[in-house]
């Protein structure tokens, strides 16, 4: 897969703006500071598509994408920021759960990590709700250029045993250094087909 055409269509902050594309859709999940921006930005090429910032928890709302006018990028708000609490919290993560289990177009989710760190409950816990609720996912681990090769392998010994996956399956990027963006669309385009095979049935 290769992308040719990569648009910011809309966002939404309540359940009940949810759109319908009517295409495949793949969700980007994580933990606020985990990079989401600049990982959709590298595999749209587009460095000014997603809003970056230096100051986590930024992205309150879905952030629909579409790419190749043929699925949604929907990036998902990120989780786990600690100065977002009571209200704005509770609706945060009703927001978000609420997305993953009613969207029709959802074809599976892209959960991010940081590399550098070990996996959080909070990632953890996502990747729990998803298996729970049958949702396709696959594990993309950011920021790989902050480490030494030895390093980066030994994280994702760290990484793969706590997701239970095997270590194959867990996906090194990095932005910066433009690395692991034709796994990334290999592992997106095979849930997209697999999306689209069982909705034929």
């Amino acid at each position: 897969m290769e992308i040719k055409q990569a648009v910011f269509v809309t966002s939404i902050g309540q359940i009940s703006q949810m759109k319908d594309f009517g295409k495949p859709e793949i969700a980007i999940a994580g933990k606020s500071n985990v990079g989401k921006s600049s990982f959709i930005n590298f595999i749209a090429n587009n460095k000014s598509l997603a809003k970056t910032s230096s100051i986590p928890g930024r992205t309150r709302l879905i952030n629909y994408f579409e790419l190749n006018k043929s699925f949604m990028l929907v990036d998902l708000p990120g989780y786990g920021f600690a100065k977002v609490g009571g209200e704005d919290k509770d609706s945060w993560d009703k927001l978000i759960g609420s997305y993953l289990t009613t969207s029709l177009e959802l074809a599976g989710v892209a959960l991010l990590v940081d590399i550098r760190h070990d996996p959080s409950p909070l990632d953890l816990h996502m990747a729990a709700y998803l298996e729970h609720y049958g949702k396709p996912y696959f594990i993309i681990a950011t920021k790989s250029d902050k480490l030494s090769r030895a390093q980066m392998n030994k994280q994702l010994d760290i990484i793969s045993k706590a997701f239970n996956k095997d270590k194959s399956e867990i996906v090194p990027t990095s932005s910066l250094n433009k690395t692991g963006k034709e796994l990334v669309l290999e592992k997106i385009e095979t849930l997209i087909n697999n999306f689209n095979k069982n909705r034929e049935i």
